[in-house]
């Protein structure tokens, strides 16, 4: 089985990149990129319903986020299944984190902005904050994590990073055409869509891609902050 990906896309719960990246990602498939997902957790607390177990919900959004990542050509998907609302910054997350590049070995990688402020999730800054130190320079320099290295885990150096829900937008791509295996993706995650409430999650959707578009010669957008990592 073919381990390297072109892109690793690190989130925190089921249905994040479906809402964050998934336009762009159809793109990326669609051109024969391999992608990988890596959840970090299974989002088993995503729910309003006191008779919904935990254990339950996270059944079910695993099974979920297989299905979108089906929709859009994602490759694989890998579940690390921390708590939901308890990821930490820690050593040891950092180092799953790493363990993941450096067993796929992407050319980029993508993950939540870790820097928007006010309201946003907690366990979105987390993952990435980790992602970004994991990136540079823990899957960088063969000293950090030298256990990694009897596992056959040599270092990697990712080309660059693309954060999404970022506030300081410095790279947008026209989903014009892929927008609708984004909302394809998204809509595999029916305990999710029933948890908005709301009747127009095709065109709330729509209305904030375009407006990520406002100024471009093409209809709809996601936008991204993109790093590029030093050598």
């Amino acid at each position: 089985m073919e381990t390297s990906a072109d892109i690793l896309v690190i989130i925190a719960h089921p249905d994040d990149a479906e809402f964050g990246v998934a336009g762009t990602i159809a793109l990326w498939s669609g051109s024969g990129r391999q992608i990988v997902y890596v959840a970090c957790t299974s989002g088993e607390k995503g729910t309003t319903d006191p008779d919904l177990k935990p254990e339950k919900l996270a059944q079910i959004r695993e099974a979920e986020q297989k299905d979108a990542a089906h929709v859009l050509g994602v490759r694989e998907v890998v579940f690390l299944r921390y708590p939901d609302q308890g990821l930490e910054d820690t050593s040891e997350f950092r180092k799953k984190i790493v363990r993941e590049i450096r067993k796929y070995r992407p050319s980029t990688v993508v993950t939540s902005d870790p820097y928007r402020r006010y309201i946003w999730h907690r366990d979105h800054r987390i993952v990435g904050q980790v992602v970004l130190d994991a990136v540079y320079p823990f899957a960088r320099d063969h000293l950090a994590y030298p256990d990694l290295l009897a596992e056959g885990l040599n270092p990697h150096k990712v080309k660059e990073l693309f954060f999404w829900a970022a506030e300081d937008i410095n790279l947008k791509i026209d989903i014009t055409d892929t927008f609708d295996k984004k909302l394809a993706a998204l809509h595999c995650h029916k305990s999710q869509i029933r948890e908005m409430g709301r009747d127009d999650v095709d065109e709330w959707l729509r209305n904030h891609c375009r407006e990520l578009a406002d100024g471009e010669d093409y209809e709809l957008a996601e936008a991204f902050h993109r790093i590029e990592i030093p050598g």
